[in-house]
C-alpha cells in the first residue's frame, strides 16, 4: 500500500438505526483497526449493548460511543432501532436518527476541542443527510458507506436522471432505466406488486424527508461511497456508479470471512452446540433446505400456510427460522409457530422438517455440510452469506431491494424466485414446491448448485477480499485532504 500504509487514521462511523446496517459497519470498523487505524463507532446507548463484542486484540482501536436517543412523538419508550418497532413505524426511526443531528455536532465540537485529534473522516449511512454540512464546518470530510446492493442505487438513479426522466408510477419501475445498461440487464427491474415501495421512496415520509432525498444528499455531498460488495458480484456497476454519480465509488468487499465463520463460536451458545446444528448433524449432505425470512418480512396468515404447505409439498428436509411475523398474535400458552402453521403440518413433517422460533445461528446452518439451498427474502447480507458458503437460493423476496437482487441473482444462475401474482404478490403451495425441487430436487439444480459453489470460491478468496478493503484505505487516504 505503499504511503497509505503508513498514515495512521481516525475515523467516524456512524451507521443507520438498523442492525442489519450497524453489523456490516462494525465489521469495517475491525477491517480498519486491524490495518493500525483508530475508529469511533457512533449510535445509541441501547444499541451499542446490544452489539457482539469486539475482539479483544482490536478493541484498544475501536472505541463505542452512544449518543442520547432523541424523543420522537409516536416512538416508544426505548425504541432505539427497526428492530424495536413494526416496519410501519420506521419512518419515525428516521426522524429519531435525524434527532441525532444535534448529540453529533456536541461529539465532533468536543472531538476537536482543547487541541485533540481532528477526526480524518466521518463514514455515514444513506439516512444522515444532516451530517455532511456540520463535519464540514469542522473541517472534516465525508464518505458514505451504503450496506445495499449496488446495482439497487443504479436502478434508482442520480437526482439529474430523475428529474431529466421522471418516474412517478408503478409501471416506470418495471424494466431498467436506460442510464443502467448495459451493466444492469432489462429483467433486473420491480414487479408490479413490488414497485410501490419505490414510488414510495421518492415521496416525504413521517419523518418529512424522502428516502430517495436523504441519499441523494449524502451521494452529492460526501467525497466518494463505498458499497459493501464487490466486483465479481456486480460486474461493472461501480464503474456505472462512478459515472452517474459524478464521484469515486468504491466495493469494500463482502466484509465476511467464511474460514473464522466456520470455526467460531458463531455455531454454539454458552459453549454447547445449538440444537438445530445438532439435527443438522443428523441429516445427509445437502437435503436440507434452510428457510428464513427475516425479521421484518410483511408475511399474512395466508402466506405462512402456503409456505407450508408447498414445503410440506416439495417432499424435501428443511429447517424454517420461524419468526413471528410484526402484528400477528398467538394465543396465549402456545407455541407461535404451531398456533400460525397450518393444523397437523408439523406432527405430518415430523423426522424431516423442523420449525425453530428460538434463535438460529444462520451463519453455523449455512456452513453446515447437510444444507443445500437457503429459501431466503433476499435481504442482502443474507444473500451474501448463501453465497459465500456455496449454498443456490431459492428467492421470496418482499421489500425495498429484495426484488432487484432477486432478478439479479436469477440473472446470474444461482436461484430462483417462487412465482409470484404480478399484481398482488400473493403465492401458493404448488409455486413454492416447483421452485424448492428446481432446486433440490431436479437436474437443473445441479447447474444452480456448480454456479452458487463458482461464487463460493470467488467470494472466499480472501487475499482479494483484503484487497478491496486496501482499495478502501488508500481512498480515505487519498481523499482527506482532497476537494473533490
Amino acid at each position: 500500500m505503499g504511503d497509505a500504509a503508513a498514515t495512521k487514521l481516525d475515523v467516524v462511523l456512524f451507521p443507520w438505526l438498523a442492525f442489519g446496517h450497524m453489523i456490516p459497519y462494525l465489521e469495517l470498523a475491525k477491517r480498519l483497526a486491524a490495518r493500525g487505524h483508530a475508529v469511533t463507532f457512533l449510535s445509541t446507548p441501547r444499541n451499542l449493548a446490544r452489539l457482539p463484542p469486539v475482539p479483544a486484540h482490536l478493541s484498544p482501536l475501536i472505541r463505542l460511543v452512544a449518543l442520547p436517543p432523541p424523543a420522537v412523538e409516536g416512538l416508544p419508550e426505548g425504541a432505539e432501532s427497526t428492530a424495536d418497532v413494526p416496519p410501519e413505524k420506521n419512518e419515525l426511526v428516521k426522524k429519531a436518527c435525524d434527532g441525532l443531528a444535534a448529540p453529533f455536532a456536541a461529539f465532533l465540537s468536543d472531538a476537536v476541542a482543547r487541541g485533540r485529534r481532528r477526526p480524518d473522516w466521518v463514514v455515514h449511512d444513506f439516512c444522515h443527510h444532516a451530517i455532511p454540512p456540520i463535519a464540514g464546518a469542522h473541517r472534516v470530510p465525508c464518505a458514505a458507506f451504503l450496506i445495499v446492493q449496488a446495482a439497487t442505487i443504479a436502478f434508482l438513479g442520480p437526482r439529474w436522471a430523475h428529474e431529466a426522466h421522471p418516474r412517478e408510477a408503478p409501471e416506470d419501475f418495471a424494466a431498467a432505466p436506460e442510464w443502467c445498461r448495459p451493466a444492469l440487464p432489462p429483467a433486473v427491474a420491480y414487479r408490479r406488486h413490488e414497485a410501490g415501495w419505490a414510488v414510495g421512496a421518492f415521496r416525504p415520509n413521517a419523518s418529512g424527508v424522502s428516502d430517495m432525498d436523504r441519499t441523494w444528499e449524502i451521494l452529492e455531498r460526501t467525497r466518494f461511497t463505498i458499497y459493501r460488495s464487490c466486483e465479481e458480484m456486480e460486474p461493472g456497476v461501480f464503474a456505472l456508479l462512478t459515472d452517474l454519480f459524478r464521484k469515486p465509488t468504491i466495493p469494500a468487499g463482502v466484509l465476511f470471512q467464511p474460514d473464522v465463520a466456520e470455526g467460531s463460536d458463531s455455531s454454539h451458545s454458552a459453549g454447547v452446540r445449538s440444537e438445530v446444528l445438532q439435527w443438522l448433524d443428523s441429516q445427509p449432505p445437502k437435503s436440507v433446505i434452510y428457510v428464513a425470512l427475516g425479521s421484518e418480512a410483511p408475511l399474512t396468515e395466508n402466506n405462512l400456510h402456503e409456505l407450508a404447505l408447498g414445503l410440506e409439498l416439495a417432499g424435501v428436509r428443511f429447517l424454517w427460522a420461524f419468526r413471528k411475523p410484526a402484528g400477528m398474535s398467538s394465543a396465549p400458552g402456545t407455541d407461535a409457530a404451531g398456533d400460525l402453521l397450518p393444523a397437523g403440518f408439523e406432527h405430518r413433517t415430523r423426522g424431516r422438517g423442523v420449525v425453530w422460533s428460538g434463535w438460529v445461528p444462520q451463519v453455523g446452518v449455512l456452513a453446515h455440510a447437510a444444507v443445500g439451498a437457503f429459501l431466503t427474502h433476499c435481504g442482502w447480507g443474507s444473500t451474501i452469506e448463501s453465497l459465500v458458503f456455496g449454498r443456490p437460493l431459492v428467492m421470496l423476496p418482499f421489500v425495498v431491494d429484495q426484488g432487484l437482487i432477486a432478478r439479479t441473482m436469477a440473472e446470474r444462475g444461482v436461484g430462483v424466485e417462487v412465482a409470484r401474482d404480478d399484481g398482488d404478490g400473493s403465492f401458493g403451495k404448488d409455486g413454492v414446491a416447483a421452485a424448492v425441487r428446481r432446486v433440490m430436487v431436479e437436474e437443473e439444480g445441479k447447474v444452480f448448485a456448480s454456479n452458487a459453489e463458482k461464487m463460493k470460491e470467488v467470494l472466499g478468496d480472501q487475499r482479494r477480499q483484503d484487497q478491496y478493503m486496501d482499495q478502501v484505505v488508500r481512498c480515505l487516504v487519498r481523499y482527506k485532504d482532497d476537494n473533490c
